[in-house]
């Protein structure tokens, strides 16, 4: 691992808005540390709505990313793969490495490869296919290959089958859940209009900017409440029992055997600001 001394996040989903659902409060804490934080979308979010889609869904998706990158200095980056047509192919296997290869992250974070939707699973493969060759000069030679390799970690997820999550780090993001869910505000077409669309009460998002915000609250924290509550027992453990038992919300991530391993050295430095070492 790097001696560097900012730290570089690397989060890698699916589409516009997978990396802040996932992950956005990590982030926030990477940034206010002074750390380097990077989002890949490996698809161009142009499906996933009722009444637009093409060029001018995956123009809007962009421009949504990029007013999170205005409000959090969270670098974002697009891949221009059609949404819903993602595949675990060569080709895209080199975009992913370079990609990698170029950011040269500390720590990088992904979806992982059992999941409802083909495009997650598929970003969980790519990376997972690809950390190997990060290492390894005689694929995309015309990238240098890592020195070392990162750690990598898989994001949350509620999914039983085949293997249920078992995270290695719990994190209490209740200091920067405001600072979350401004990243998921910054994204309407899909917090207020597709998702409520799809799940049948788009007749109760409101049209003002404060409802909005305060609809996506109480839709979202619950949520981030119930990772907490999931894995209560690794809080514990990772801060102690008083401050573990009152973390209302967290993020969870468990650690992929292809990256480099995630000793007490490593999870110390990556995720400082853990109470027991």
């Amino acid at each position: 691992m790097s001696d560097r001394k900012s730290l570089k996040l690397l989060v890698i989903g699916a589409h516009p808005d997978d990396c802040e659902v996932k992950a956005g409060g990590l982030a926030t804490l990477y940034r206010q540390a002074g750390h380097i934080v990077r989002f890949v979308s490996l698809t161009n979010g142009a499906t996933g709505h009722h009444e637009i889609g093409g060029i001018e869904l995956a123009r809007q998706r962009q421009q949504e990313a990029a007013n999170l990158s205005g409000i959090s200095g969270v670098e974002y980056t697009i891949l221009d793969n059609h949404t819903g047509e993602l595949e675990p192919s060569v080709a895209n296997r080199k975009d992913v490495i370079r990609l990698i290869r170029k950011f040269d992250p500390d720590l990088v974070l992904t979806h992982r490869p059992w999941d409802y939707h083909p495009d997650h699973r598929y970003t969980g493969m790519l990376v997972q296919d690809a950390s190997y060759i990060l290492t390894v000069p005689n694929m995309a030679p015309l990238t240098p290959h890592l020195q070392h390799m990162p750690i990598i970690m898989y994001l949350g997820d509620t999914f039983q089958k085949p293997i249920p999550l078992e995270p290695d780090v719990v994190v209490d993001i209740d200091s920067v859940v405001e600072a979350k869910l401004d990243m998921l505000h910054c994204h309407p077409s899909q917090m207020y209009e597709w998702l409520p669309y799809n799940r049948g009460d788009l007749d109760r998002v409101p049209a003002d900017e404060p409802g909005r915000r305060a609809y996506l609250a109480n839709g979202r924290l619950p949520q981030f409440s119930d990772v907490a509550d999931r894995h209560r027992e690794r809080l514990i453990e990772l801060y102690g029992s008083d401050r573990g038992a009152r973390v209302q919300y967290a993020e969870a991530f468990e650690t992929c055997e292809y990256g480099a391993p995630l000793t007490t050295e490593a999870r110390q430095r990556l995720f400082p600001f853990l109470e027991i070492g």
